[in-house]
């Protein structure tokens, strides 16, 4: 099976997002996600220069042979750019293969661990009750896990918090990086508030998660883990930049709450020692910005060895081409924690119609050969690309710091 055409669709209907189409020569075709947020015109020129000129004339089926000649003729590999446009690459071959074998993914990947694929909605407000209201709301839909931000007194813009209560949260909010404020002290004395007040309402049955986003320094991420300890958090995320993997060990040294990282990771070398040294419990990688199903599976088969489970990135920025596969590979990985969920805007699902549905705080993924996720082309063509860019972040005194 031949590839003769590849291509790539720019569209933003509420999100910018880049799919890469591969058709073969028995008209078979793959979608993958190649969506790398503010930098997917960067993507869409490697694919372009690249890529799509070395995929004519192969064989379809030959995807590991594949994978490894896009990653080892990438002299300068591992970087975000090429390791998502592998990824679309990756996924759209996966998609094919399935589709030949007119089976949905999770059966080509080895089938069922498990029946439904449990996932944790976001729940936002400027204040703890406005917070606890949107909590409320996500259990009434049959949430099971649910992760809580809220705004906090003395900081004008938080991370998680929409602008206006009942409006979906969109970090990316101007065409050039905004500038917010931002003040730990402030933070972790208030946090903590907000998950005594979420055990209070809602007891101890319903799963809390918590995004810290990278803001805390190792010994200030191993304060706010134990101070929060009381309130079993299913886990702290990205509490602290990751670039030194041992920094979590310090933070290990002082709590046992769950961490959880890696949404930003690229390959199995960002996370190697976190899952070798057991300083994480979850590995956040994502298929779009990991080399694919291809190379997350190997994380996931590693992380395993160290009881490390997946807790895969799902936010908007991610189109549901890379959310249908997603939801094959949990149904099929064994080491499977959760998956996080934003809904699409309704324009987005339009767009990508897809085979997988929500019920009950879970996902299946639908019995659609492939992945179970197509574009509707002519659609995507009348929602023209806007640049957007995600903020930055400031101490009160005027220092950078991470957003």
């Amino acid at each position: 099976m031949k590839i003769v055409e590849a291509r790539v669709i720019v569209t933003c209907p509420g999100r910018n997002l880049v799919t890469l189409k591969i058709v073969t020569d028995e008209g078979i075709y793959g979608i993958g996600d190649a969506t790398l947020n503010g930098r997917e015109l960067a993507v869409v020129a490697y694919l372009e220069e690249h890529v799509l000129p070395a995929l004519i004339g192969r064989d379809a089926h030959r995807i590991e042979d594949i994978w490894q000649y896009l990653y080892r003729g990438a002299y300068w590999r591992r970087g975000p750019v090429t390791m998502t446009a592998i990824a679309a690459v990756d996924v759209a071959l996966w998609d094919i293969k399935a589709k030949a074998a007119n089976m949905p993914l999770y059966q080509l990947l080895g089938g069922k661990s498990r029946e439904r694929v449990m996932v944790y909605g976001h729940a936002t407000g400027k204040d703890i009750e406005g917070c606890l209201d949107e909590v409320a709301r996500h259990v009434e839909l049959g949430y099971k896990a649910v992760r809580v931000q809220c705004g906090v007194p003395g900081i004008a813009t938080t991370y998680g918090v929409a602008k206006r209560s009942g409006e979906r949260y969109e970090p990316a909010d101007s065409d050039l990086p905004a500038e917010h404020v931002w003040d730990t002290a402030k933070y972790l004395n208030y946090v903590p508030k907000l998950f005594a007040a979420v055990r209070e309402r809602f007891g101890d049955d319903l799963h809390i998660l918590h995004d810290v986003h990278h803001r805390l320094t190792p010994i200030e991420a191993g304060r706010l883990g134990k101070a929060v300890e009381p309130y079993n958090l299913f886990w702290l995320e990205d509490c602290t930049p990751a670039e030194n993997q041992q920094s979590f060990r310090l933070i290990r040294q002082h709590t046992t709450t769950p961490l959880a990282v890696g949404e930003v990771f690229n390959s199995i070398h960002d996370c190697r020692e976190l899952i070798q040294e057991q300083l994480i419990d979850y590995i956040r990688t994502t298929l779009v910005h990991a080399g694919g199903i291809t190379h997350v599976r190997r994380i996931a088969d590693f992380a395993a060895l160290f009881q490390v489970r997946t807790g895969f990135h799902g936010a908007t920025d991610l189109s549901p081409v890379c959310m249908g596969a997603a939801l094959h590979f949990d149904t099929w990985v064994p080491n499977f924690g959760i998956q996080e969920h934003m809904p699409h805007e309704e324009r987005i699902d339009e767009v990508f119609p897809h085979a997988y549905r929500f019920e009950d705080g879970h996902f299946t993924p639908g019995e659609t050969p492939g992945h179970g996720v197509d574009i509707d082309e002519d659609l995507a063509r009348q929602y023209p690309y806007k640049r957007a860019s995600l903020p930055v972040n400031r101490l009160e005194d005027g220092t950078l710091w991470h957003w």
